[in-house]
């Protein structure tokens, strides 16, 4: 059973890259989320609609032993399953001046997004590095590639993927394993729904916000076959904002 796992699959840039990888009809999707099980079963109901296979898991991923503990369940529930994708796509945001952050904001956000990409990825890297064949997508930002005022830690929590992504390409490439990040920029999603979307688009040169499907081909793209020569790259896709 070959499978692909999405972590924060259940809602927003996470679900529509669900379904655009459902679509294919390749693998088996594997939608993570840590507490809305409601969003996730809704997620799955489509990806099923679509012709695809796919199961919801919970675990919050900045928990290390929490993650190894359910994907070994999994695991061991299904001897036949083969990930082949990793989506690293969970990530939170806690927003405010660096002068004010609280500690705990600081550390929330690194282990959501930098840990969390630890802990999922090195959970299935050996049994990829033995597949001889893997696609690991990180979902960072344009606020990890260029800094955001108001963001410092989601920014040094982003930057630091986009650090451990071009190291781990290449240690893992010649096993056939790519792994490169998508940096979005300002995407329709639940995240920016409190944003001044008129203000905003003054500064993108595209003159709207980018829809999560947009992403999610890309992401797809990087999944399938075709991308297999692409490898340790960050791709932006932020309507020309910054590149």
């Amino acid at each position: 059973m070959k499978t692909a796992i999405v972590t924060g699959g259940s809602r927003g840039i996470g679900k529509a890259i669900c379904l655009r990888l459902a679509e294919e009809k390749k693998y088996h999707i594997l939608i993570n989320y840590q507490s809305n099980k409601e969003k996730a079963l809704e997620t799955l109901a489509e990806v099923e609609k679509l012709g695809a296979t796919g199961e919801i898991i919970a675990f919050d991923i900045s928990k290390n032993e929490e993650v190894t503990s359910v994907l070994t369940q999994w695991v061991e529930a299904n001897p036949t399953a083969v990930v082949e994708v990793i989506v690293n796509n969970a990530g939170i945001a806690r927003d405010g001046l660096f002068m004010w952050m609280q500690m705990d904001d600081w550390n929330k956000v690194i282990e959501t997004s930098l840990n969390g990409f630890y802990n999922v990825t090195q959970f299935f890297m050996q049994k990829m590095l033995r597949n001889r064949y893997g696609r690991i997508i990180n979902m960072v930002s344009v606020s990890g590639v260029k800094g955001t005022a108001g963001q410092v830690n989601y920014s040094a929590a982003k930057a630091g993927v986009i650090g451990a992504t071009k190291a781990l390409a290449q240690e893992v490439a010649k096993r056939n394993i790519t792994v490169n990040a998508v940096a979005p920029g300002f995407i329709e999603t639940d995240m920016t729904a409190d944003l001044d979307q008129k203000e905003l688009v003054k500064m993108i040169p595209a003159n709207r916000f980018g829809k999560a499907e947009e992403v999610a081909d890309l992401v797809g793209f990087l999944a399938s076959e075709k991308a297999g020569y692409i490898t340790g790259e960050v791709i932006n896709i932020n309507g020309g904002i910054y590149s």
